[in-house]
């Protein structure tokens, strides 16, 4: 089965689910990042691109939640 996203609010749906899978990564995880590129910094100014906060880095959790809490309206 294959599934394509198009057109740009499913592509930031899409985007939106990886971040927050990321961050929720980096938490379990103990500080493993899913790749070079996903630092925590860098993970939150995403969700905050998203959610329109500003998010430090103790706040992972709160992004996880907001992102979670858009994604249930979509």
């Amino acid at each position: 089965m294959t599934i394509s996203f198009t057109g740009p609010e499913q592509v930031n749906t899409y985007t939106m689910l990886v971040i927050k899978s990321a961050m929720k990564f980096y938490l379990n995880s103990g500080g493993m990042k899913v790749n070079r590129a996903y630092t925590p910094t860098n993970m939150l100014r995403a969700a905050g691109g998203f959610t329109g906060k500003v998010y430090k880095r103790n706040q992972m959790p709160q992004a996880i939640a907001d992102l979670e809490a858009m994604l249930v309206t979509r």
